[in-house]
């Protein structure tokens, strides 16, 4: 029987689950758009919020980052991201930034706008 190892795949496994600590359901819901950024004090005590924390809370210090892209740069499923983010709204670490309600289309196509001639002009 092999132990452990980089190729070993019980430990993409088991690491999402230790993550969290067994939990499956986020404290609150987050969209999987919501925008995140670490909140002045956050930076502190991320420090000894562990190593998966403490790397969002850098993720999300100079530059706000969805939910998504979270996952995306931890190599985690988005309900281990979002039960790790929620967690850190709670303790005060992140500030989450809610996208519009769905019945604000008139602002979100405006947003979309922006974000496109924002793409054009790059």
């Amino acid at each position: 029987m092999v132990q452990g190892g980089e190729d070993d795949p019980r430990g993409a496994l088991v690491r999402p689950y230790a993550m969290t600590r067994g939990r499956t359901e986020p404290t609150r819901e987050i969209a999987i758009e919501a925008v995140l950024l670490t909140m002045q004090q956050g930076v502190e005590a991320s420090r000894y919020a562990g190593r998966d924390r403490q790397l969002i809370a850098s993720f999300c210090n100079d530059r706000a980052q969805s939910l998504a892209e979270i996952a995306a740069r931890l190599s985690v499923p988005l309900g281990v991201a979002r039960v790790l983010v929620a967690d850190m709204i709670t303790e005060g670490i992140l500030t989450l930034y809610e996208p519009l309600e769905v019945g604000d289309t008139a602002e979100r196509i405006n947003i979309l706008e922006r974000v496109l001639i924002g793409l054009r002009n790059l």
